[in-house]
């Protein structure tokens, strides 16, 4: 069943986002899904005490996603382009967030344990989080290679629907004239 919630989350985000949107999408929740099921397996946990292994299991998850976050605003920042670091010496803000960011994760993560409820990752599974993150960059750029229509993805369904072009036909005289600004 939660398959398929999922199924359908992934369809619907597949209609609405580009290409390397999509795949950031997909790959952050198919990383996250599977280190909820099946981290403790993946990190070797499973004979270490059960409630500090879910601790750090979830520790882990929450250091993943924050850096492919980090990872994911470069992408943000150059939508349209395969250079996504160009001109970023020039944007003092944009490495001001990122620098902020990168320094609460770490002071979070190293030293706000009791407050957040983390632990202290050692850093071999701060590698693995930064080399799960650092894989967003080069999926975003296959992405970005990916053509995309100019058609709608909804259009294509006209074949098989063919009362939807007559109700978007209907629309049009409806009364409402559509006003087009230049």
């Amino acid at each position: 069943m939660l398959y398929m919630h999922f199924t359908l989350l992934f369809i619907s985000v597949a209609i609405l986002l580009p290409n390397e949107l999509f795949l950031q999408a997909f790959y952050q929740v198919a990383i996250l899904l599977t280190l909820t099921f099946k981290g403790l397996t993946l990190l070797r946990l499973e004979h270490d005490n059960p409630a500090h292994a879910e601790i750090l299991k979830n520790t882990f998850i929450f250091n993943t996603f924050v850096l492919c976050q980090v990872f994911s605003e470069f992408n943000a920042r150059k939508p349209d382009e395969l250079n996504i670091f160009k001109g970023i010496a020039g944007n003092k803000l944009f490495i001001a967030i990122i620098a902020i960011t990168v320094v609460l994760q770490v002071l979070i993560i190293e030293f706000l344990g009791k407050f957040t409820t983390t632990v202290r990752l050692s850093w071999q599974l701060w590698l693995v989080s930064i080399g799960l993150a650092f894989v967003s960059w080069p999926l975003a750029l296959v992405g970005k290679l990916i053509p995309v229509p100019d058609r709608p993805f909804l259009d294509m369904f006209t074949c098989c629907c063919p009362g939807k072009k007559e109700a978007d036909d209907g629309k049009e005289d409806s009364g409402v004239k559509n006003i087009e600004v230049v």
